[in-house]
């Protein structure tokens, strides 16, 4: 039998776009109104690994484990989009096979970088009333953990949950999350949208899994200041390196 690290979940509402609506497709937005939607956003949703911190928590679990390099190229993959994020989280997850005692030594001996910038923007937007929240493929314990750094609700944290039997050692991980699937961060977003009514909510993010998730999003800005997504910079309309970006934007209002 296992247990979990963490006992609460959050809820998940799925949602669905139907390929015969009759509606005339939206126009995409330019990148002024895009702008513009961040500085009167109701929430602002982040990516973690390699956005809000400078590493990406599971291949520093890997490295940890003592299989960093096979993992760090299934990361890739699944950050570039070529495979699921299911599979490829499942694929890398089975290799490391980490512990509970791992998982917290990783944290104490090892813990998360934040990203220069990062506190200064969550404070402003904390200072603007806008609501933040951590949506990560990354793995709660972590995630929460710099949560708590940015002064953030653990209750605003929706990330992956890793399972343990009594013993301690990996029993896999919680695959009913949204966030352990491709699409998955999307999914978060209209349940956030649906639970407290945001008309406007931004995801920013380095991965293509948080490109994805706009729509349901309203605004995606691609984040480059820690490893640049190829496809990502390619494709999104947005694309900054610094947070400073952002802090700058939030001033013109």
């Amino acid at each position: 039998m296992a247990q979990e690290t963490v006992h609460y979940s959050h809820s998940e509402k799925d949602f669905i776009l139907s390929p015969h609506s009759k509606k005339a497709p939206k126009r995409m937005a330019s990148l002024m109104e895009l702008k513009e939607i961040f500085r009167s956003a109701d929430a602002v949703c982040f990516d973690v690994d390699s956005t809000v911190i400078r590493e990406e928590g599971i291949d520093e679990l890997a490295k940890f484990c003592g299989v960093g390099d096979a993992v760090a190229e299934m990361t890739r993959r699944a950050m570039g989009g070529t495979v699921t994020f299911k599979a490829a989280l499942t694929a890398r997850l089975g290799l490391i096979r980490p512990s509970y005692e791992q998982v917290q030594k990783l944290i104490s001996d090892n813990p998360p970088q934040l990203t220069p910038g990062i506190r200064e923007l969550v404070s402003r937007l904390h200072e603007r009333g806008v609501q933040v929240f951590l949506v990560s493929g990354g793995f709660q314990s972590i995630v929460e953990h710099v949560a708590l750094q940015l002064n953030i609700p653990t209750a605003n944290v929706f990330a992956n949950r890793l399972k343990f039997y009594f013993n301690g050692e990996y029993a896999g991980f919680d695959e009913t999350q949204p966030t352990a699937e491709s699409g998955g961060k999307g999914k978060v977003i209209t349940h956030l949208k649906e639970q407290f009514h945001f008309k406007k909510v931004v995801m920013i993010g380095d991965g293509a899994t948080d490109m994805e998730a706009c729509p349901p999003g309203d605004c995606f800005i691609g984040f480059g200041g820690n490893v640049v997504r190829k496809q990502v910079k390619e494709k999104a309309k947005w694309y900054i390196t610094h947070f400073d970006e952002l802090l700058k934007e939030l001033e013109e209002r």
